[in-house]
């Protein structure tokens, strides 16, 4: 793989906490796409912001308008974009932030052309605010993402080892995947990511692999060609 798109959870960030940004999982995660982009792979991120804000869990639990919610949650991928990418910048990478929606000088619009130009210089692309509409999820501004920016594979670190048969988390039984097809998962209704950012990768051959970020090394040994997480691909192959 020469190029990636990488997802990542907002959850995630939070480490041990129970809300936020943890300092120390964030600056874990710089290192780890640091490692990775010192292989000479492009790198482009789009990360969740669930540990801020749920655009849906808003509107259903609280009483938000959806559309507004969703917007709430746009802001909140901004706010782990720019958390991160002054990690990176820290940590010595060079990055960029993009907005799907115009935030200047939070971050630069978002440009298919303009993000590919940074990641062929060597600069990690961040892309931000999903895919600037409600009632898209940032697993569907992922695929988005990864399909526009020409990227060889949608690496969706999560914090399992891979895609189970049911969440592992609650089922000490679950059955763990080596590979699984884009039908399956559908079919399964396994929960991978929403159906509409499944479906846009199977149509447009976009290979996925599930893995564990939060396991110091794993981008790095699935960027090296280790056999790290679980292979989603197209029926045929």
């Amino acid at each position: 793989m020469k190029r990636v798109l990488l997802k990542l959870s907002g959850e995630s960030l939070m480490g041990a906490q129970s809300y936020g940004i943890d300092p120390s999982r964030l600056n874990s995660y710089a290192q780890e796409i640091k490692r990775s982009r010192d292989l000479g792979i492009q790198i482009a991120i789009v990360i969740g912001g669930g540990n801020i804000f749920r655009g849906l869990s808003g509107a259903t639990q609280s009483g938000f308008d959806r559309v507004k919610g969703d917007q709430m949650g746009m802001l909140a991928t901004c706010i782990n974009s720019l958390a991160l990418s002054s990690a990176l910048t820290a940590n010595g990478v060079d990055n960029v932030v993009y907005t799907a929606i115009r935030m200047e000088p939070i971050g630069e619009f978002y440009d298919k052309w303009k993000a590919i130009a940074a990641l062929q210089a060597g600069r990690v692309v961040i892309c931000a605010a999903g895919t600037g509409n409600p009632f898209f999820t940032t697993d569907t501004g992922s695929s988005l993402r990864a399909i526009e920016l020409e990227a060889d594979a949608m690496l969706k670190g999560t914090r399992v080892d891979g895609i189970y048969d049911k969440d592992p988390e609650k089922h000490p039984d679950a059955v763990r995947f080596d590979r699984i097809s884009y039908s399956d998962v559908i079919a399964k209704d396994l929960k991978v990511m929403d159906v509409t950012a499944t479906a846009m990768c199977m149509q447009n051959k976009m290979p996925i692999v599930v893995f564990d970020m939060d396991t110091p090394g794993n981008l790095f040994k699935l960027l090296s060609g280790e056999n790290i997480g679980t292979r989603v691909y197209i029926d045929k192959e």
